[in-house]
């Protein structure tokens, strides 16, 4: 997406004009394509008539008399706010990009084409069941109906020049397929590395240096055995690693740390901690934030459901949400779904490749990419049974992409049915049928009760475990299916009456299928669960501040190394010191806005993990350029080494005589890079902050800042990070806030960045984004309505 800015450039030039050297005849036509809230239309597959009113967030209440004419009406009414956003998903997920953006988003469309989306949401749709087929079609007749009645569309389709297609059932797969991709295509990453850690590093290095646990998660789990347990520092082979790095290794950058992964927090409160037996539900689901925000929010009615929460544009599902009987929300599993089949060619003919004993061609699929302003491209996508084949080799080796989301038997939208159910083993079971990202899934019902259990499909793996790739030609490995639903976890009304999830490891070695690697630090999880055992009170309100909690004790070790280091000595020696420590001293424990000290701890800790594992993965980025070691346990590792200060294991003996010295010069250098991003900025007023900044930007304001200052987001100071409850940064953070029981919607809270709409001139744009921020609750339902457009059939239709 990036290299489409250059072409954007140019092609925002109309844009520009209507803002810039045609001011007030821009203002009129944006302000003409406004789409209007109140009136009415006619829909012909409509049974009856549908009310939509809106309150004054602009969040739509369905009222209908059933669920097919509610369906499509919300159909109506996400295609009037959030059409372009629509059509961008299902052309970033379907290879189609370059047709409105040019040649510089042909890669985009190379890698869609070559993992086949459109192919799978087209199998999809064939495998789906009637009832969800009539759903999806309902839902792609509103979105039709919407962009026929439009008497204008969203500026940007006049910037790009160019009109939607119709919607359709497929298209919706696409949307879904994309978020699969978001969420789970990581694994392909954590898996390369891998492979080339095992290649070339000793086994008890990498065992060392990719663990499943830290001290959080192992408190949360009572120290139960994991798969990829702690290790003691493996001293001797650590020196043989380090003796092999070279002043060409020492330039590679081999670390990466990946504190911003699609991740949430949800957790479950039962009916016995609550004043009046409720259970309440509380979700924050993370991910990058961008204008519009990735939800659509929704109430609808119709026969005896009333329910409300989030959709995403595209799907008639509500991701979280609550009826009158259950609430549900969802984390990312954080797991591992894909495999990389290593491919071995034929000598004699690299059109062949072995498969159980013999040789077999390739299968070749021609993709045609249609490019604006330049020729056709055609690529040709090689296939084999295990998936296709990736443009990028690992290790020289040609590898197959074997994954739940290319394979039309592990997605679907069974999701879709939890709307309707009406107690927690309905809605548990629901969560196990459904097909598509794999998420823990956290359910209340109204009579108290509360459950967690895994949504989406986990491979069944035998003769691998899935951390590295190698080859399945022989049979010996593989997947034989999935998981049966009967056989995935579950947890349902535990003793201590609360359940968590923050993406953390639940499971351990005593599971017998293989979930992963790389969850998420237990860091989250735990301060939310000690959190819980504190309250004196559970109210919808008290969750919903749980979920602004910003305190990190995460950090506080990373704050106690350098005090260590800023000994009485070295501040006598070097005085000059002494404000860096009063800067550290001041931190509060927290990543609020106002906190002083923070951003300094932030970047050590960056600074520490580059400059202390770098030297050990010599061989790695020897074998491999493009290497990266990227650990969500990093600290781990790194916190053991920082504790045993080793000699023979000082990371640059010749710049520093022992670790302390060079503790402290990581320290020092942190500290010259935060002053070289804001310079004449005192210590005293580098608040978080000052660094910590909203950064949320309409696509089109990012390569032309003019346009930002009518469609971005404020650059707030925005309080949390990576490693608080409230998870807050530049581009990432909680996409929602949700606290809601069932049976009590009336008192149900939910909030999200930016707004309803995604026109700019629209009341509802940007409405929300300063109770986000600030972190005041909005209610979840829409409220007293302020709007109606009435939905009709046509006069004496009995359709």
């Amino acid at each position: 997406m990036k290299k489409i800015r250059r072409y954007l450039h140019y092609s925002l030039m109309t844009l520009a004009a209507l803002l810039a050297s045609a001011v007030g005849a821009g203002f009129l036509y944006l302000q003409y394509s406004i789409p209007p809230i109140d009136g009415e239309a006619v829909i012909k597959q409509l049974s009856a008539p549908v009310t939509v009113t809106s309150g004054r967030h602009g969040v739509p209440a369905i009222v209908a008399e059933s669920r097919l004419d509610a369906i499509r009406a919300l159909g109506y009414v996400t295609a009037r706010d959030r059409l372009f956003q629509m059509d961008l998903m299902r052309r970033k997920n379907a290879g189609r990009l370059a047709e409105i953006f040019g040649p510089l988003a042909v890669d985009s469309d190379i890698r869609a084409r070559t993992y086949g989306f459109h192919r799978v949401a087209k199998a999809v749709t064939a495998k789906l069941p009637p009832r969800h087929r009539r759903y999806l079609d309902a839902y792609a007749g509103g979105v039709n109906r919407y962009l026929e009645l439009a008497q204008s569309l969203p500026f940007e389709f006049t910037v790009l020049g160019y009109r939607p297609e119709p919607w359709s059932i497929q298209d919706s797969i696409l949307v879904a397929l994309g978020m699969f991709d978001r969420l789970t295509s990581k694994s392909e990453q954590e898996e390369r590395m891998l492979s080339v850690m095992t290649k070339t590093l000793p086994p008890p290095v990498v065992a060392f240096l990719t663990p499943d646990t830290d001290s959080f998660t192992d408190r949360l789990t009572k120290h139960a055995e994991s798969l990829r347990p702690v290790r003691q520092v493996p001293i001797a082979a650590l020196k043989t690693a380090l003796a092999a790095q070279t002043s060409k290794t020492m330039e590679l950058a081999a670390v990466q740390l990946d504190d911003v992964l699609p991740g949430s927090n949800a957790w479950a409160v039962g009916g016995a901690k609550t004043h009046d037996g409720r259970a309440i539900l509380a979700n924050d689901m993370h991910l990058g934030i961008t204008v519009p925000n990735i939800w659509y929010r929704t109430e609808m009615r119709y026969g005896s459901v009333h329910a409300a929460g989030v959709t995403l544009p595209g799907i008639p599902v509500l991701i979280a949400g609550s009826n009158e009987h259950i609430a549900w929300g969802a984390t990312n599993l954080a797991g591992d779904f894909l495999d990389l089949v290593a491919l071995d060619l034929n000598p004699d003919d690299p059109d062949q490749y072995r498969i159980e004993g013999r040789w077999q061609r390739f299968d070749r699929i021609t993709e045609d990419i249609s490019v604006k302003g330049a020729e056709k491209r055609s690529i040709e996508v090689r296939t084999t049974p295990w998936g296709p084949v990736s443009a990028e080799p690992l290790l020289d080796k040609p590898v197959a992409i074997h994954w739940t989301a290319l394979d039309a038997d592990a997605v679907n939208i069974e999701m879709i049915d939890l709307e309707q159910a009406e107690s927690l083993e309905q809605a548990l079971n629901i969560g196990n049928k459904t097909g598509g990202p794999q998420l823990n899934f956290l359910a209340v019902d109204k009579n108290g009760h509360i459950g967690w259990t895994i949504m989406g499909r986990i491979p069944n793996r035998y003769g691998i475990d899935g951390s590295v790739s190698r080859s399945w030609a022989d049979g010996a490995a593989g997947w034989n299916g999935y998981v049966d639903p009967s056989e995935l976890p579950r947890q349902v009304d535990p003793p201590e009456g609360i359940l968590v999830s923050a993406n953390d490891r639940r499971l351990g070695k005593q599971y017998p299928h293989v979930i992963g690697r790389q969850f998420t630090n237990g860091y989250r999880a735990y301060r939310i669960t000690q959190r819980l055992q504190q309250l004196p009170e559970f109210t919808e309100q008290s969750m919903f501040e749980l979920q602004l909690d910003a305190e990190s004790e995460f950090y506080r070790f990373y704050q106690k190394l350098a005090l260590t280091v800023l000994s009485p000595d070295v501040i006598g020696r070097e005085p000059e010191l002494a404000e860096l420590r009063d800067f550290l001293l001041a931190w509060d424990g927290s990543g609020n806005a106002d906190s002083l000290g923070f951003a300094l701890l932030v970047q050590f800790r960056k600074q520490l993990a580059e400059t202390v594992f770098n030297p050990f993965l010599a061989a790695c980025s020897q074998a491999d350029s493009r290497f990266r070691y990227s650990w969500t346990y990093i600290d781990t590792p790194l916190q053991a080494l920082l504790k045993q200060k080793r000699p023979e294991l000082l990371p640059d003996p010749v710049s520093y005589r022992n670790w302390d010295d060079f503790i402290l010069g990581q320290l020092q250098q942190s500290l010259l890079q935060l002053r070289a991003r804001y310079p004449g900025k005192a210590l005293s007023e580098l608040t978080w902050g000052k660094v910590n900044k909203a950064q949320y930007r309409h696509p089109f304001s990012r390569v032309f800042p003019l346009v930002g200052l009518l469609l971005d987001m404020p650059d707030d100071e925005l309080s949390g990070c990576s490693y608080c409850v409230r998870v807050a940064g530049p581009g990432f953070g909680a996409s929602e806030r949700l606290a809601v029981s069932p049976a009590h919607l009336d008192q149900g809270i939910l909030h999200m960045p930016g707004g309803q709409s995604s026109h700019p001139l629209s009341p509802y744009y940007s409405d929300q984004e300063a109770y986000w921020v600030k972190g005041l609750p909005l209610p979840l339902l829409a409220g007293k309505a302020e709007h109606q457009w009435v939905l009709t059939p046509p006069i004496g239709s009995d359709k």
